[in-house]
């Protein structure tokens, strides 16, 4: 669980870093993608049973 957590905030940050410092702008796709990973990242956490909290 940790590894899917923290490479999904790696993905997210590193896409907002080349944005702001390459001025690489990710597309719909793109942005649709790093959406559905958050919200799997929230929905692991909140609703599976596996997550120790």
């Amino acid at each position: 669980m940790t590894y899917a957590i923290w490479s999904g905030i790696g993905i997210v940050l590193i896409a907002m870093a080349g944005a702001f410092l390459y001025r690489e702008v990710p597309d719909l796709p793109a942005i649709i993608g790093m959406g559905l990973i958050i919200a799997g990242v929230v929905i692991i956490n909140v609703y599976s049973k596996t997550v120790v909290h």
